[in-house]
């Protein structure tokens, strides 16, 4: 079994051209980042851009209280996404003959997208919108991709 938190990259679809625009979006398996995918799949199938998918596992607050239960829990947990999201990523790929690089990584949201989309020249980010309350008082990873200024964020709700 492969450690939930090992970064991976995969590439699914065709090669892209070599001066294809690049879309990053993000994704956590929750129903805002799905139809942040889907909005990219469609935005890079239509503009002919490669895509690159970023999924980011991160420990819960649950690791601080049990560490050992949620520990194994947590990485059954994210194994399980990661397998879902990158049987889905695929399929859309080659559905929609799109070229995917899907990439896993472990870390802060916002620091790796933000680092990821520099990394690969990302010339737009998309995002789903946070559905947690909290996130209105301390900001959200899309409000802090838009802070930074660096590309254009799309956040689809």
């Amino acid at each position: 079994m492969t450690n939930a938190f090992e970064s991976t990259v995969v590439s699914f679809g065709p090669r892209p051209e070599p001066s294809a625009r690049t879309i990053l979006v993000g994704v956590d398996g929750s129903d805002t980042a799905m139809r942040a995918a889907a909005f990219a799949f469609g935005t890079a199938r239509r503009q002919g851009a490669r895509l690159v998918v970023t999924f980011v596992a991160c420990h819960s607050s649950l690791a601080a209280l049990t560490p050992a239960v949620a520990s194994v829990f947590e990485h059954e947990a994210t194994a399980r996404l990661y397998s879902e999201l990158r049987a889905q990523i695929e399929s859309f790929a080659e559905e929609l003959d799109v070229p995917v690089t899907f990439v896993k990584t472990f870390g802060d949201p916002y620091t790796v997208l933000r680092d990821s989309a520099d990394q690969c020249q990302a010339d737009m980010v998309v995002v789903g919108a946070s559905q947690q309350a909290g996130h209105r008082f301390a900001g959200s990873v899309a409000k802090k991709l838009i802070r930074s200024g660096h590309w254009p964020v799309l956040v689809v709700p």
